[in-house]
């Protein structure tokens, strides 16, 4: 008699070596109880049998991925040792010890990114382990990938660093907002996952980063399938979160995850054509008009940059990738925008693939100035000014391995004036039929006075006025909420000669999307200057003209000051706007520079109100990614003078530089942050 448990072999467990595998492949951050790991690149399971594990047993391992794995769909791999799959993944004996038997697994480099189900058949017999789910992830180590990065510093920062800050403001006034990206957090990859099943691509395209960060960018958004965020510009979030009140990405993703429903609500920072002149109206009071202005210059505008070899057009254009998830535009049907090449966009390829025409026409807009006044009872549109090259003007981002901004305005154009940068639009030109200059407004085509509407391709210019015309805003004193905002407006000359100059300002409040939301004050003045002079008018704003407004808004606003000057004896005309930040009191951060793993320390937050006013239904939101989960402080009413002080108890989970965020809002402001850094040793 022999027995037959000499022949049927059997697999009794599987050890996914997670702890080696994960810091092996970059992935030990992720808090997941299954195995992920980064295509291309080996990782090792090891296998316990029934018994030994003989020349001719036959043993494979079997990983599929979707909904119904077919062989020659390529959705379902059957890998044998020592023996290449046609997929381009392999497996080999790295040792055999009794019944142990350590395999080695390597991917192929362009595997399709998403799920994988894994079995084993060791004979006839198949078995299924306990979280037998692998997750492969593009793998910016493997020089095969197409996301290969060859420099360390920059993956540790774009891959593996999960906090980082948004810029904005406007280009006369740039700050940083700090932003957790919190790709390790429970559940955020398993959204990501699910996301990337609800896109629908096919296993071709999920090898392709360029496809994959596409779909993505159509998916972060909620405006025409159930992404992740719904966008709302109108300043009233009643039934959702205030845009505001995100400090990071993680809440949203997990409650995405949870409800499968979009999170309300999100902006272009959250959301992390034809080549155009924009079109800025004004009233004769200098003030700008929202209900004409179709066209809109934000002041800020946030979208993300993506590293990939770009295997589907022409060589030279692979590396940073433009990908903008905010919905503006339909591209081919969805809102999605990109990946565009950050090259074609400097060197005026706009033919190429994706949206290159409207990341082109994002960072490199002219603004046209028309003044409506009545004649006759109709309105009339004078030209007061343009201004080239207006938008884009500083393209920011954070630095690697540095708390600070670096400009990159030079890799999306060259500097301007330079001969390059005149090749390169005319390039983009001859690709986008351009229009002469008229208003784009709907009510303007009626009645518009004859402008020098020539359609060849021109280069703009500076303005170079008879007089050196010159204007320049500033504010005299701090912009302190609940004080008079005290602005003046210079109004220079450089030519020989006297000079009659009208001088018309205003100011008004708007949003980053440039709506304005407050007239504030106008002034109205004739100076005369000779030759070289200037002089200063001042415009002083009281408080009471902008408080209300302040606090009836759910959005952090601008100062926005607006100057036209017009010489009457050579009709001169010049417009320039500033938009201004208020300034805030800070918010201090209390707590050991460095720490222990799993040993609890103390944080305090706290805030002086150096205010004149009372900042009304005080919240203060904190997240320490690491440290601890996202809390909320109501801190009601804090009067001029007073101070808050908030307390939490910390509890480290993970090692290295992490970082505590702090943000607090009330009726009056919405805006102020902080962050402060903390080292976590062993």
């Amino acid at each position: 008699m022999f027995s037959n448990t000499e022949t049927s072999l059997r697999v009794t467990e599987i050890d996914f070596l997670k702890s080696q595998n994960t810091q092996q492949h970059h992935t030990d951050g992720y808090n997941i109880k299954n195995l992920v790991v980064r295509r291309g690149q080996p990782f090792q399971v090891q296998v316990s049998l029934s018994r030994e594990l003989k020349a001719a047993d036959k043993l494979s391992l079997r990983f599929s991925i979707g909904e119904k794995p077919m062989k020659n769909r390529g959705s379902l791999l059957s890998l044998k040792p020592e023996r290449e799959d046609s997929n381009g993944w392999k497996i080999s004996v790295v040792k055999k010890n009794g019944n142990e038997c350590l395999l080695s697994v390597t991917s192929s480099p362009n595997a399709p990114v998403g799920k994988y189900n894994l079995h084993v058949k060791a004979g006839t017999n198949i078995y299924t382990p306990e979280n037998g789910v692998i997750y492969l992830l593009f793998n910016p180590w493997c020089e095969d990938d197409a996301v290969y990065m060859a420099n360390e510093a920059e993956k540790k920062e774009y891959v593996l660093n999960d906090t980082g800050y948004i810029y904005v403001g406007s280009a006369y006034n740039i700050y940083n907002r700090p932003w957790n990206f919190g790709q390790f957090e429970e559940f955020v990859l398993d959204a990501c996952m699910y996301l990337l099943d609800k896109s629908k691509l096919n296993l071709t395209e999920r090898r392709d980063p360029a496809h994959v960060s596409r779909a993505m960018s159509a998916l972060v958004n909620a405006n025409d399938d159930s992404g992740v965020l719904l966008g709302n510009w109108s300043g009233n979030y009643v039934n959702g979160t205030s845009p505001m009140d995100w400090i990071g990405s993680v809440i949203i993703l997990q409650q995405y995850y949870k409800t499968k429903k979009p999170v309300r609500y999100g902006q272009c920072w959250v959301f992390a054509g034809v080549l155009n002149t924009v079109d800025i109206y004004l009233n004769e009071k200098g003030e700008k008009l929202n209900s004409l202005s179709f066209d809109s210059v934000w002041n800020f505008h946030v979208w993300n940059d993506a590293w990939m070899k770009r295997t589907d057009i022409p060589n030279g254009f692979s590396g940073w990738q433009a990908i903008d998830s905010t919905p503006q535009e339909q591209s081919q049907g969805r809102f999605q925008c990109g990946p565009c090449p950050v090259k074609a966009v400097r060197e005026g390829d706009v033919y190429l693939p994706y949206d290159a025409k409207f990341v082109y026409a994002e960072v490199n807009a002219d603004r046209v100035y028309w003044v409506v006044k009545k004649v006759n009872g109709r309105d009339k549109y004078f030209k007061v000014g343009t201004e080239t090259q207006a938008v884009g003007k500083n393209i920011s981002t954070k630095a690697v391995g540095q708390n600070r901004r670096e400009d990159i305005t030079r890799e999306y154009k060259y500097p301007e004036g330079s001969k390059e940068e005149r090749m390169s639009m005319q390039r983009a030109y001859s690709f986008i039929r351009p229009l002469g200059l008229m208003p784009r407004s709907g009510y303007a085509s009626s009645t518009v006075q004859t402008l020098s509407g020539s359609t060849e391709p021109l280069v703009p210019k500076e303005p170079v006025t008879e007089t050196g015309l010159h204007l320049e805003i500033t504010n005299t004193e701090p912009l302190h909420p609940g004080n008079p905002l005290e602005l003046a407006i210079t109004v220079k000359t450089s030519v020989p000669g006297n000079w009659t100059v009208n001088l018309t300002g205003s100011c008004q409040l708007q949003y980053y999307t440039g709506k304005v939301q407050a007239n504030l004050g106008t002034i109205k003045e004739t100076i005369n200057l000779e030759g070289t002079s200037e002089m200063q008018i001042p415009l002083k704003i009281a408080p009471d003209a902008y408080m209300k407004t302040l606090s009836s808004v759910e959005d952090e606003v601008l100062i926005l000051v607006t100057a036209i000057a017009e010489v009457e004896e050579t009709n001169d005309k010049l417009t320039k706007e500033t938009s201004m930040r208020f300034e805030y009191p800070p918010i201090t951060v209390q707590m050991p520079e460095t720490a222990k793993l799993y040993n609890d320390f103390n944080c305090a937050f706290i805030f002086k109100n150096k205010l004149n006013v009372t900042l009304e239904n005080c919240k203060l939101l904190v997240e320490g990614l690491g440290i601890f989960k996202m809390t909320t402080f109501e801190l009601g009413d804090i009067m001029p003078g007073r101070i808050a002080k908030s307390e939490i108890i910390c509890t480290p989970t993970r090692l290295g530089e992490k970082k505590i965020v702090a943000k607090l809002i009330s009726n009056q402001i919405k805006g102020i942050s902080t962050e402060k850094g903390i080292f976590i040793t062993e």
